[in-house]
């Protein structure tokens, strides 16, 4: 028997009054859709930015997209000579306008071409590091920070170098230093390495005293140039020249059509790269972060998300999980010569066979069949109509996300009300997040394939210890998409 489809008004209607009933059992219950978070991309155009942008604008429903910024980095810049001008995202924006017509099909909250237009800008571009002028760019991004209409936090992910985002805090520090303290405290930094030394010689030592959260990511290179030698050989079948093709180069729209997979057959590092081939995505985890999937991840970045996860190393500042007992972390900048993934893959030391290579790597790669389906599926609602596309299952629990316990106490857990808007078969995985966990065990998961499931705490559970376990839902559709919940339980006395 043929699944029922739901049509979008009528799902996006059982959200909301899934929201109010879930308010009303628990102030804790939250449904994937609650507060999408406020984003500002700055990117320096390399290819890599090129083709996260073209998968950043069919995420664009996700997040409430404030400025895109063009800025330099060590990399790029007009002085060097592979800069890709100050107007490569117009061709995307064009291709992005074509297809939104049939992408609010999926999704209503897709914005306009004209509204992302106004909200992008050049920002300090002319060479690495520079900060001293004022630029259009650098105006938007302090707009943004000084609009008081809206107190949600507000992510900046630096794709580059983080001049621009430096450029902006100068001129709040200059012209509105009575608001540094606000400012910081709703300020998120997501860095794709530190690009520049900005960061490190202007943001740490004028702001660092306001202890501004930052993230700055080397796992990026898991979805990177070099993602054979760093991705499992397990997960490669999601970024050949077949799935490629298949899925986003070809049929599916002008937008993944202007997509940059490999154009010819070439060897790095040993790896042959095919015509066709997945080419590289290094600044998309700083999105992947701000997507909410259900994994809580922007709640602390050590408990882990599509974008990664995070250690806290200093101040305020979270870096990449190094699976080596006594790491030292460097003092200054985190990025190609000094962070640890990086320096392994140049000195050929180790693969992803070696066990700290894939462990250092394994909080992106975990994500790669869900990242790479919901991309896919993205990609069909570019050109399919919403009864011939698939959209995610939404999680929905019986019960709050955050749960007391003490140990040798029996607890249940219910997926009650969960349900797919295409009608599709669900699947049940519940697992616990072990390096997320405070908590050194393992725990048994009674029934983790079933919508009810439940576990015993372990009697060396201590007082303090936090136990996540993920409620992991898969539809039966295609291609196949997951969403989660994540349940945090303390144990108390």
């Amino acid at each position: 028997m043929k699944n029922i489809k739901v049509e979008p008004a009528l799902y996006y209607l059982l959200i909301i009054l899934s929201t109010i009933f879930t308010s009303c059992t628990s102030q804790e219950n939250k449904t994937p859709d609650d507060n999408r978070p406020r984003v500002i991309v700055t990117s320096d155009g390399e290819i890599d930015d090129q083709c996260s942008m073209v998968r950043f604008l069919l995420y664009t429903n996700e997040c409430d997209v404030e400025a895109i910024v063009l800025s330099s980095s060590q990399y790029h810049s007009e002085s060097h000579g592979h800069w890709a001008g100050n107007h490569w995202v117009d061709p995307d924006l064009a291709a992005y306008e074509q297809v939104y017509p049939n992408l609010i099909k999926h999704d209503p909250r897709y914005p306009t071409a004209e509204y992302l237009r106004e909200r992008t800008a050049v920002g300090n571009v002319k060479t690495e590091g520079e900060m001293e002028e004022v630029t259009a760019g650098s105006d938007l991004i302090v707009k943004v920070l000084l609009d008081e209409s809206d107190d949600r936090p507000i992510w900046i992910q630096a794709w580059g170098g983080v001049n621009t985002i430096s450029r902006a805090l100068k001129t709040i520090e200059e012209e509105h230093p009575e608001r540094m303290a606000e400012v910081a405290e709703k300020l998120r930094l997501f860095l794709i390495w530190e690009q520049d030394s900005t960061y490190q010689e202007y943001i740490r030592p004028h702001w660092g005293k306001y202890n501004i959260f930052t993230i700055i990511s080397d796992q990026f290179e898991a979805v990177a140039y070099r993602w054979k030698q760093i991705q499992p050989k397990e997960m490669h079948a999601y970024f050949d020249a077949a799935w490629m093709k298949e899925n986003i180069l070809e049929n599916h729209g002008p937008l993944c059509s202007i997509y940059q997979a490999h154009k010819e057959t070439n060897e790095t590092n040993d790896y042959l790269y095919y015509e066709g081939d997945f080419q590289s995505e290094g600044d998309s985890p700083a999105f992947f972060h701000n997507i909410v999937t259900g994994l809580r991840n922007m709640e602390s970045p050590d408990w882990g998300g599509w974008g990664g996860r995070y250690v806290r190393v200093r101040e305020n500042t979270w870096l990449d999980p190094v699976p080596v007992e006594g790491y030292t972390y460097p003092e200054g900048r985190w990025y190609t010569k000094s962070a640890w993934g990086r320096e392994s893959t140049r000195q050929h030391k180790t693969s992803f066979t070696h066990p700290e290579y894939r462990e250092y790597f394994k909080p992106m790669w975990r994500w790669t069949p869900a990242l790479q389906n919901d991309f896919a599926a993205r990609a069909d609602w570019c050109v399919k109509s919403y009864e011939d596309a698939n959209h995610p299952p939404v999680v929905v629990l019986d019960h709050p996300l955050n749960l007391n316990a003490k140990a040798n106490d029996t607890i249940k857990f219910s997926a009650k009300g969960t349900h797919d808007p295409d009608g599709d078969e669900l699947t049940y995985r519940w697992w616990q997040y072990e390096e997320a966990d405070r908590y050194e065990g393992i725990i048994e998961i009674q029934n983790a394939d079933k919508q009810n499931s439940s576990l015993k705490v372990p009697a060396d559970a201590k007082n303090g210890d936090t136990i996540h376990i993920v409620c992991e839902v898969t539809d039966k559709g295609s291609p196949p998409l997951t969403r989660y919940q994540r349940v945090i339980l303390t144990i108390g006395k």
